[in-house]
């Protein structure tokens, strides 16, 4: 299964660019499943139903959340009804909306997409390892799914990288994001399962983490000021990610990056 995910959507011109470009990456990567991680979509904090459906009529299949999804209060009905738009899984029991959905691809394949939110440096929610645990339980990978993807949203690399190492060949991918910062490890874990710490936004990179520069270093001196999506050339980070569709085990990751500032892929 060729799997395409993109990292966090950060305001305006990022949604208009990756939506532009969808096409050609799908192309590219003849693509079987587009993922797209959208938290941010919204003036840099949250979503709304509007551009939850805009990605969906370009084409994305599933659309992937973290702390930032009820920052747009009204996502909260919207996802209550949604089986396409994720939120993670290990919040609390009772949250609107769905931590995992599976997709049958038109050839009978099926994915399990999984959302999750690491607990270090992040909002209180339950225990990731667990949450992660009991939503694969009584799975086999490779029997009951072709692949099984998860996008772990969270702070810290040592975190992201327990867990990935935690659940090595139960899984077909765990891919990070949040940090907004794309990092240099993408690999294959030593049991088959694909992994980067974080991916990268779909932002401005000239900026601080997708935001205004002087804006967000005046928070640094303790001034109150209001952040603000910093405008400029925008740069679409991803994964591409091929899986073997009979083990569910991965076969190669290929990070992606396009435009901008950082050096392309």
């Amino acid at each position: 299964m060729k799997i395409l995910f993109l990292g966090d959507i950060v305001g305006r011109e990022a949604r208009k660019t990756v939506l532009l470009e969808l096409p050609k990456l799908k192309n590219k990567y003849e693509a079987d499943i587009i993922i797209i991680n959208i938290e941010n979509a919204a003036g840099g904090r949250g979503v709304t139903p509007k551009i939850a459906e805009q990605f969906f009529d370009s084409g994305v299949d599933i659309l992937t959340t973290g702390n930032h999804v009820w920052d747009q209060r009204e996502i909260i009905k919207y996802i209550a009804k949604s089986n396409s738009l994720l939120r993670p899984i290990n919040m609390p029991k009772g949250t609107p909306g769905l931590g995992k959905t599976s997709l049958v691809l038109q050839d009978g394949r099926i994915i399990l997409i999984i959302n999750a939110m690491c607990n270090l440096f992040m909002p209180k929610n339950d225990f990731v390892f667990r949450s992660i645990e009991e939503s694969l339980l009584n799975l086999e990978l490779g029997n009951d799914y072709n692949a099984i993807f998860i996008d772990l949203h969270g702070e810290a690399t040592s975190e992201k990288v327990a867990i990935a190492n935690y659940f090595d060949g139960k899984v077909s991918a765990i891919v990070g994001t949040h940090t907004h910062v794309p990092t240099s490890d993408a690999r294959i874990l030593p049991n088959g399962t694909a992994f980067q710490t974080d991916v990268g936004m779909c932002g401005n990179y000239d900026s601080v983490i997708g935001m205004e520069k002087s804006l967000a270093i005046d928070r640094f001196f303790s001034k109150k000021s209001h952040l603000t999506v910093a405008e400029g050339e925008i740069t679409i980070c991803g994964v591409y990610i091929e899986t073997d569709d009979y083990s569910g085990k991965s076969l190669n990751i290929e990070p992606i990056r396009v435009g901008g500032v950082l050096t392309p892929t």
